[in-house]
């Protein structure tokens, strides 16, 4: 989605964010901790979109319902949402909310093995109505680690501030991917529908006629036609079934490249093209890894 210049806002730092919600200044320049019900919305009036070059965790006591492809599911309780640089999302609509913010500039992170961890956690490219939905236990949990972290930045910043909320902030995430593989299969009566959903999109296009006649379908296009975030698929996936959206789509193409292999005389190049690959080259070598054999040497096989 495109947005215009008046309907995208954009915070560059840390300070920024907190003046424009009334917010005293941060105690550090690249980490800070809010509670929602000190922000108050500026009186000037914000975009439609914000957009932050820092990452944001924030937990809302007001998240009461979410959606999980085309059916919505109750919660009694609050959620996690994260945020990662650069990714848009919707200005607050009230002051009513209650929760948490924490804002982590990428910087905080430089010489840390969680630099790279962070980048490779999914859950930060989830929709908001892909929230983590936390227990009572599970809040507690959660809340344990925020408090360590503003203790920290209010209290005692001193050499050793630095390492002990890195170790905090990895905590909050290794706890994170916990619950949410609790999420996807405590609500698996949801997800059931949503992967029997998945399977007949495949379905649909891997059939041998189909196949020849439509580009293989991409991850991020399965996801839009579940209304779900591509990671979130794939991860919900790989907890269900053992396997993410990709390597759900090369077997199913696999499946469909042998069948018309072994159904019709067109080239490997021509088979190749129509399933929707740029060179040949690569569908032979996805079909060799899925069959150790090459499609020459199955269709000499088969026949």
């Amino acid at each position: 989605m495109k947005y215009t210049e008046n309907k995208l806002q954009k915070f560059r730092s840390l300070t920024e964010f907190h003046e424009t919600f009334g917010l005293p200044k941060p105690e550090h320049p690249l980490i800070s901790f809010i509670r929602l019900e000190d922000m108050t919305l500026p009186e000037k009036a914000l975009a439609d979109h914000l957009v932050l070059d820092f990452y944001k965790i924030a937990y809302k006591d007001t998240i009461g319902k979410a959606k999980y492809g085309q059916h919505h599911y109750h919660f009694g309780e609050g959620g996690l949402v994260f945020t990662a640089p650069g990714q848009v999302f919707e200005k607050p609509r009230s002051n009513k909310s209650k929760g948490r913010i924490l804002l982590i500039h990428s910087d905080f992170f430089l010489s840390y093995s969680l630099s790279r961890k962070i980048k490779q956690s999914g859950f930060f490219t989830y929709a908001t109505d892909e929230a983590l939905h936390l227990s009572e236990k599970e809040k507690e949990t959660i809340f344990s680690l925020f408090k360590i972290v503003d203790d920290e930045l209010n209290s005692r910043i001193d050499d050793f501030s630095h390492d002990l909320i890195i170790s905090q902030i990895e905590l909050l995430l290794n706890y994170s991917s916990r619950f949410y593989k609790r999420q996807f299969i405590t609500h698996k009566a949801v997800h059931t529908d949503l992967v029997a959903k998945f399977e007949t999109i495949l379905e649909s296009h891997f059939t041998p006629e189909i196949a020849l006649q439509n580009k293989t379908p991409s991850v991020q296009y399965i996801a839009e036609q579940l209304n779900v975030s591509a990671n979130y698929l794939s991860d919900l996936l790989r907890t269900l079934t053992g396997l993410n959206t990709q390597q759900h789509i090369h077997n199913r193409l696999i499946e469909s490249a042998k069948a018309i292999l072994s159904t019709t005389t067109l080239s490997v190049s021509e088979i190749a093209y129509q399933l929707g690959f740029d060179y040949p080259q690569s569908f032979s070598r996805l079909f060799k890894t899925k069959t150790s054999l090459t499609p020459l040497a199955f269709r000499k096989s088969f026949n």
